[in-house]
């Protein structure tokens, strides 16, 4: 079993969350100095260049705990939607096949531009979909990506955001080996526009449990953002990289405590 470490890109972490990295696992900001046959948990480190970050380590005998391979599944909506296509928006992945009545959202394969939802996000109709979808192609970094447009889901809606943004009630969730680690509010930006805000633990036990089945071994180190649909249902709005996301309202130490508690039980398994 290698030994964990963490590569983080403090210029990106808060200090809060690097401070509680050192408290479970050797941090490092430079690859170059970690120690041979270490499991690499990269921390805002490993994009743009994830691919030749991999193959730089394996001079070291080292691993991250997503491979490149593992990071496309999650990186790509075309390539995780199959495995959560009943609990998540129905997508289509070409403007062709779309139905003319809507509404429906678009959004890259990997990132999306919410914070102009009207213009850049939302679409009333198929019409209005293939003006997001020339807007978003000249984008200088989603037209860089595949296009994908999601069935529009009415969520619990909180509050609103500039360029009529919905702020709803969504979690983010950390997920280790399938397990979860921690789970916060998603809208970190808009805590301080809420008299109460949501608690995660609203979210059923077994609709987690649901989730950590379908990641399976497609990947080790998840993010899933979920939310309360407006008829009390729940679906998975996006998964992502957890080496790449940031913690919204989940505590730092939460998650690197139950980190270690998991890759701690995973090295002493047969």
């Amino acid at each position: 079993m290698k030994n964990p470490v963490l590569l983080i890109r403090s210029s990106l972490a808060e200090e809060q969350e690097v401070l509680a990295a050192k408290k479970h696992f050797p941090v490092y900001q430079n690859r170059t100095k970690i120690p041979e046959n270490s499991l690499v948990i990269g921390r805002y480190s490993v994009v743009p260049f994830y691919k030749e970050l991999e193959e730089d380590l394996k001079y070291r005998n080292c691993d991250l705990i997503n491979t490149y391979s593992q990071h496309r599944w999650i990186a790509d909506l075309r390539e995780w939607y199959q495995d959560f296509e009943d609990i998540t928006p129905k997508t289509w992945f070409d403007l062709y096949s779309l139905p003319d009545e809507g509404p429906f959202v678009l959004k890259g394969e990997t990132n999306s531009r919410k914070f102009n939802w009207n213009t850049h996000m939302f679409a009333k109709d198929k019409r209005e979909a293939g003006q997001v979808y020339s807007r978003l192609s000249a984008d200088g970094l989603v037209g860089e990506q595949n296009i994908y447009i999601r069935k529009y889901e009415p969520l619990v809606k909180l509050g609103e955001g500039l360029n009529g943004l919905q702020v709803s009630e969504e979690y983010r969730f950390f997920f280790l080996d399938g397990q979860v680690l921690s789970g916060g509010f998603y809208w970190s930006s808009h805590v301080d526009d809420l008299t109460e805000v949501p608690n995660p633990a609203r979210v059923p036990q077994e609709f987690l449990k649901t989730v950590g089945q379908r990641i399976g071994f497609n990947a080790r180190f998840v993010v899933v953002d979920i939310a309360r649909k407006v008829d009390g249902g729940w679906m998975v709005v996006e998964v992502n990289d957890g080496q790449q996301s940031g913690v919204s309202e989940n505590k730092p130490d939460e998650i690197y405590s139950k980190m270690k508690k998991v890759l701690s039980f995973s090295a002493i398994m047969p």
